[in-house]
């Protein structure tokens, strides 16, 4: 996947803004169950939140990296405060940013 322009972030940031976390890391952090939420989640749709507890074992930055080298194909759009906001064009779909 090519690197997101500033304008692309901030398109996939205003889309993201009204989402609820849909992941949530705990104390064991990224781990297989976790990414194959991640996989499920990206079936559905383009762009999802993770949260990442107090009792995880990485900033949320980590997690996020963690997150999308695992899953494979997914851009880190945004991190803020223990929200990861990650975005993965769908395959068969018409992609979010045309």
């Amino acid at each position: 996947m090519s690197v997101l322009t500033s304008k692309q972030r901030a398109e996939l940031r205003r889309h993201a803004h009204p989402l609820k976390p849909v992941v949530t890391i705990g104390s064991e952090g990224v781990t297989g169950p976790v990414l194959e939420s991640v996989r499920e989640a990206f079936n559905t749709r383009e762009i999802l939140k993770i949260r990442a507890l107090e009792s995880a074992p990485a900033s949320i930055r980590t997690v996020a990296d963690q997150v999308a080298s695992g899953v494979g194909d997914a851009e880190i759009v945004q991190t803020i405060g223990r929200i990861a906001v990650l975005y993965r064009p769908h395959p068969d779909g018409p992609e979010l940013l045309g």
